[in-house]
C-alpha cells in the first residue's frame, strides 16, 4: 500500500508527552505488522540540538548516522526498536538553511522567496521523505514540537494543512491537548481543549483524533462533550491518564483503541488486536520488580531530561534483572575529597556521566577515585570515561598533573587529547566524532562477557577528544586494560579494571541503543553487579 501520513500536533501548555504518544502510536501500528517511522519536527531555529545547553533542551540524542538530534528521538527507538537518521529529526533552522542555499545556488531562476510556498514546500517535500531515502514505510508518524498558536510552528501548521487535502484519507491528524482539575471547584475542564481546537481549525485543520492529557479518570460524559465541541467522533477521543510508567501508555492507548480509530479513519480493516506478548512480559517483570538498588549519577545537569537516556537503559536494566532502580543525582560541582564518602553513601554503583567543559570535572575525577578505591561498580560514559582514565593517572601512575588538553591545554600529561586531524577543524560540531563506529573487543575482558562473548560491535559516539595512546603501555601494566578499540583508528572505545568487580568506562554512548525488548548489555552488566555488591553485603 501506499504509504499513510500521522500527524501529532499538541495544545494547551508543553510537555504534554507528545513524544511518547507518537512512540506509543508507533508501537502499536509495528505491532500490527506495518513498517513504521516516526520523525520530529522542531520549530526552533537552531540547525539541531548539538549547540543547545542540556538546561534548554534536556538531553541531545545522537542517531547511529551521526545526526544530532531531539530526545524525543530516545522514545522512538526505545518502544519501537527502529533506527532513526537524520531524515527523522528536522527543525527549522534546517529547512531554512536549506532554502536559503538553493537562492543563492540560483535554483529559484530569480523569484522572490517566501514563506508560502517555499518554505512549507521544503517542509513537505520532508514529512513526506521525498528527501532521498528509499526506505518503503506503510506509516510515517510525523510530531510537531511546540504549542499551537505558537509564531514558529505556523509554517509546520500550513503545510499540515496543504498534507490534508493533498493526502485526502491517507493522513489523519492527532491532537493532544491538556484536561486540567481545578481542586477549588472539584472539576475538570475542557475549555481549554475547546480553545485548542478552535485554534486549530482557525489554521485549517480538523483534528481527526484528540488524545486528552489527564490526572484524573474521564468519564464518557466528559468525552462525549469534548467530541460534541470539538467536532470528533466519540470512538476518537482517547484520554492519557497519568501512568505509573511512560511503557504503559501503549498499552493504555490500544485498550482505548487509539490504533484502531486510526486505521478506521484511513479506511484500512482493523482486524484482530495485536497480543503484544512480550511488550505485556516486559510490563509484568517491572511491576513485580520492588527490590530496590540505588545508583549514583554524578554529573553537573541536575535536571532529569539531560540524562534520558542513561535514566531510561538503567530502570530497563533494572527491571531485566528483577530491580527497580532508585537514581540519585549527585551534583559532581559539590563533590569534595571531604564529603564524598557520604554523598555516596548507600550507593550500589555509581554512574560517571557524560558532558562537555570544564564545570564540575574535578567533583567526577573525586568520585572515580573513591569507587576505584572502595571497589564500587562503577560506569562511566564518555566524558565520565575521561574522567576516570585522569584519575587513574593522577592516583595510580603518579602524573599529578595528568589532565585532558580539553581542560587544560598545557598540561604535560595529556593522557586524553585530540587526534591531530580534528585540532584544524574549527566549527561547532565539525571536530566531533559523531554516530556509529565499529569496536573491537579484547576476548575474555569483563565488556567482552557483557556483550555475550561478541568480538565485534558498534556503538554511537559524540565527543571531540580521546584516550592517548602514547600511555597505553602504562595503563595497561598497571592494571586499567583497554579492552575495546576501534579497528581502524585504533582508538580506545572502552577501558576497565579486571581486579575490580565492574570498574568499566566508554567513550562511546551506550544508552543510545538501548531499548524496551533489548536492554544495553553494559547497563544489564552493570546493574547485575550492583546487585551482587548488595547482596554480598
Amino acid at each position: 500500500m501506499n504509504a499513510k501520513y500521522i500527524f501529532v500536533t499538541g495544545g494547551v501548555v508543553s510537555s504534554l508527552g507528545k513524544g511518547i504518544i507518537s512512540a506509543s502510536i508507533g508501537k502499536l501500528l509495528q505491532a500490527r505488522g506495518y513498517k513504521v517511522t516516526i520523525q520530529k519536527f522542531d520549530p526552533y531555529i537552531n540547525i539541531d540540538p548539538g549547540t543547545l545547553n542540556p538546561y534548554e533542551h534536556g538531553e541531545c540524542y545522537v542517531t547511529a548516522d551521526g545526526m544530532e538530534t531531539d530526545l524525543d528521538l530516545g522514545h522512538y527507538e526505545r518502544f519501537t526498536g527502529i533506527h532513526t537518521t537524520r531524515h527523522n529529526s528536522i527543525t527549522t533552522g534546517r529547512i531554512y538553511k536549506t532554502v536559503i542555499d538553493r537562492e543563492r545556488h540560483g535554483d529559484y531562476l530569480g523569484k522572490t522567496i517566501q514563506v508560502v510556498p517555499h518554505i512549507t514546500d521544503e517542509i513537505k517535500r520532508r514529512m513526506l521523505r521525498e528527501d532521498g531515502t528509499d526506505e518503503q514505510l506503510d506509516f510515517i508518524i510525523t510530531e510537531v514540537g511546540g504549542t499551537i498558536g505558537d509564531i514558529e510552528s505556523a509554517p509546520f501548521m500550513e503545510a499540515i494543512r496543504q498534507l490534508r487535502w493533498q493526502l485526502g484519507r491517507d493522513a489523519v491528524c492527532v491532537h493532544l491537548t491538556y484536561v486540567p482539575y481545578l481542586k477549588a471547584a472539584d472539576e475538570l475542564k475542557t475549555k481549554p481543549t475547546q480553545h485548542s481546537v478552535k485554534e486549530l481549525q482557525g489554521m485549517g485543520i480538523q483534528p481527526d483524533i484528540l488524545v486528552l492529557r489527564t490526572e484524573r479518570h474521564l468519564d464518557d460524559s466528559m468525552r462525549l462533550k469534548v467530541a460534541s465541541f470539538c467536532n470528533v467522533d466519540l470512538e476518537c477521543v482517547v484520554q492519557s491518564e497519568d501512568m505509573p510508567s511512560i511503557y504503559e501508555v501503549p498499552v493504555s492507548m490500544q485498550r482505548q483503541g487509539l490504533d484502531s480509530a486510526i486505521l478506521r479513519k484511513i479506511g484500512i480493516p482493523v482486524g484482530e488486536t495485536p497480543a503484544m506478548k512480550p511488550w505485556h512480559d516486559f510490563l509484568e517483570k517491572q511491576r513485580c520488580a520492588t527490590r530496590e538498588v540505588h545508583i549514583g549519577l554524578v554529573g553537573k545537569y541536575d535536571l532529569q531530561d539531560a540524562y534520558k537516556s542513561i535514566r531510561e537503559s538503567l530502570n530497563l536494566a533494572g527491571i531485566y534483572n528483577d530491580v527497580k532502580t532508585k537514581l540519585h543525582f549527585v551534583n559532581s560541582e559539590e563533590v569534595t575529597a571531604d564529603n564524598v564518602a557520604s554523598k555516596l553513601d548507600g550507593m550500589a554503583g555509581v554512574i560517571i556521566c557524560p558532558g562537555f567543559g570544564q564545570r564540575g570535572i574535578e567533583g567526577k575525577i573525586i568520585a572515580a577515585e573513591y569507587t576505584r578505591t572502595h571497589d564500587i561498580p562503577t560506569f562511566g560514559i564518555c566524558l565520565g570515561m575521561q574522567m576516570m582514565v585522569i584519575e587513574f593517572a593522577r592516583n595510580v601512575l603518579g602524573y599529578q598533573d595528568a589532565n585532558s588538553s580539553e581542560m587544560d591545554g598545557n598540561t604535560p600529561h595529556n593522557v586524553i587529547d585530540m587526534m591531530e586531524e580534528q585540532k584544524s577543524i574549527t566549527q561547532m560540531g565539525g571536530t566531533m566524532r559523531l554516530g556509529a563506529y565499529e569496536c573491537q573487543l579484547v576476548e575474555g575482558s569483563r565488556a567482552y562477557e557483557a556483550y555475550g562473548k561478541e568480538t565485534r560491535i558498534s556503538e554511537r559516539h559524540r565527543h571531540r577528544y580521546e584516550f592517548n595512546n602514547t600511555y597505553k603501555e602504562e595503563y595497561e601494566a598497571a592494571g586499567m586494560k583497554c579492552v575495546g578499540v576501534n579497528p581502524v583508528a585504533d582508538l580506545v572505545e572502552i577501558v576497565e579494571i579486571p581486579a575490580l568487580r565492574w570498574y568499566i568506562g566508554a567513550q562511546f554512548h551506550p544508552e543510545y541503543s538501548s531499548t524496551v525488548l533489548h536492554p544495553h548489555p553494559l547497563f544489564m552488566g552493570f546493574i547485575k553487579s550492583c546487585i551482587d555488591g548488595t547482596a554480598e553485603a
